[in-house]
């Protein structure tokens, strides 16, 4: 592979950090604040803080309250960040107090953490609060959970793969026969 170089013989091309590419302000404003926090401070929290405001919306995944309340368990007193959505889980019957930092948070969602005595803060305030990141706890939604990462990886119909085909119907014709069942010739 060769080495990147600028047209016109200028040198190396420089790799740049990805910059947000949202046009809503006040996530401007966060990543503005972040990346002055990231760079006067010795903290690598900001630095995560930062790098995650830049991402895309694919990479910002929503975090369930069932989720939350699953890794926030025995963490009392401290705050959950999340750079991304926190989403209200109808299969959750008690939520308990909780201090959470996010950048949206659904209705239902931020009602039931209210009612249970908790906290929804935004960025800008915690920057107030803890600026160094102590006493929080960084949280992220499941990247990989888009139907889409289904269909990446080996090649389906190779042995040991368990990649999902795109088929376009789910019918007894469609990719079932050969290598799918043993009745069939064989099965990988």
């Amino acid at each position: 592979m060769g080495i990147d170089f600028v047209r016109g013989g200028g040198g190396r091309v420089q790799k740049k950090k990805r910059e947000i590419k949202s046009e809503n302000p006040y996530l401007v404003l966060l990543c503005k604040l972040y990346k002055f926090l990231a760079r006067r401070t010795d903290s690598k929290f900001n630095k995560v803080i930062y790098k995650r405001l830049n991402m895309s919306c694919r990479n910002r995944p929503p975090l369930s309250l069932s989720k939350l309340m699953k890794f926030m368990d025995g963490k009392d007193g401290k705050i959950a960040v999340v750079v991304g959505a926190v989403t209200d889980d109808k299969r959750v019957y008690e939520v308990p107090a909780l201090k959470v930092c996010a950048l949206r948070f659904t209705e239902g969602a931020r009602a039931r953490i209210v009612k249970a005595g908790g906290e929804c803060i935004t960025f800008d305030k915690l920057a107030m609060r803890s600026p160094l990141g102590k006493g929080t706890v960084l949280l992220r939604g499941p990247v990989k959970s888009r139907e889409a990462e289904r269909h990446f990886g080996k090649a389906p119909g190779v042995p040991g793969s368990k990649t999902k085909p795109y088929v376009r119907s789910k019918g007894r014709k469609f990719e079932k026969a050969r290598g799918r069942r043993k009745s069939r010739g064989f099965k990988t």
